[in-house]
């Protein structure tokens, strides 16, 4: 396989993966290459991501490695062999790489969990919505790459209200759906878009309201998207220079934890409805 300039993030999951396996194994990149009678370069390109690496090859360093979870092995070789060119490919070279690494999660997600506190998660906003909270960006952004951040926002919708949507649960705070984010008149919308959808058998939205006692458990944003196997799972952060991504079992262990923490505290979803339209009323 030819050398790839810009591994996107699910190859660069697929290639740490693997590295996971070989250190778990105890075995260098030269022994591991001795295995398979190439050179231990190679390996190293491949647990970078700089090369791809083939379903029989990646089965035979599994078994090299004495790995024997079937379904871990299994779900890489699936990531191995993926040659899927989705809608983002579109906005590739006009937009940052994080927006397209962020939609082909998205589209490879088995569920998707989000906790905000300041704002409507991305998968509910309105155009509206997302094209005020572009604008006040910092350095302002021209209006072209504006209205591209919006359109490829609207466009990740389609996990959501495509034909194989993608299960869907949302913890919100009381105060990002107070804060007036483009006016009321967009405010009023936004709360009605997130109504509908919440009527969806695979959408749950939950308030986290305000008149809760000592609640102190997530300080930031998080977006939780589940893998093919829990081990595959990964979490976004965003972070001072961008989004982080979060993969190691310890970290995903703790993100769940916290998830389900909040899900406890938050409001049960028709009471959460009914909260919603007490604000869209107040407007």
């Amino acid at each position: 396989m030819g050398t790839r300039r810009e591994p996107t993030a699910r190859q660069l999951r697929l290639a740490v993966e693997l590295r996971k396996l070989r250190d778990a194994a105890g075995l260098s990149a030269r022994e591991a290459a001795a295995l398979l009678a190439v050179n231990s370069v190679q390996i190293s390109q491949i647990e970078s991501g700089v090369t791809g690496v083939s379903e029989q090859r990646l089965r035979r360093l599994a078994a090299h490695y004495a790995c024997t979870d079937v379904e871990l092995i299994d779900a890489l070789a699936v990531m191995a062999s993926d040659r899927t060119r989705g809608w983002w490919e579109e906005y590739r070279g006009l937009l940052p790489a994080s927006f397209l690494d962020l939609s082909e999660l998205e589209h490879h997600a088995t569920f998707r969990w989000d906790v905000d506190f300041l704002h409507v998660p991305g998968l509910l906003q309105t155009e509206d919505y997302a094209r005020a909270i572009f604008a006040r960006r910092v350095p302002e952004l021209p209006e072209e790459d504006r209205e591209l951040r919006v359109r490829h926002r609207m466009a990740r919708r389609v996990i959501l209200e495509g034909a194989d949507p993608t299960p869907y649960v949302a913890l919100i705070h009381e105060a990002a759906l107070r804060i007036r984010v483009g006016g009321r008149r967009a405010s009023r919308a936004q709360l009605a878009h997130i109504l509908e959808l919440s009527e969806a058998e695979h959408v749950c939205v939950r308030v986290i309201p305000f008149d809760l006692d000592d609640f102190a458990d997530v300080t930031a944003a998080m977006v939780y998207a589940g893998g093919a196997v829990p081990r595959l799972d990964t979490v976004l952060r965003d972070g001072p220079h961008g989004v982080l991504l979060i993969d190691s079992e310890a970290q995903l262990g703790v993100f769940r934890t916290l998830f389900r923490r909040v899900e406890a505290m938050a409001l049960d979803p028709d009471r959460s409805r009914d909260l919603m339209q007490r604000l869209a009323k107040e407007l």
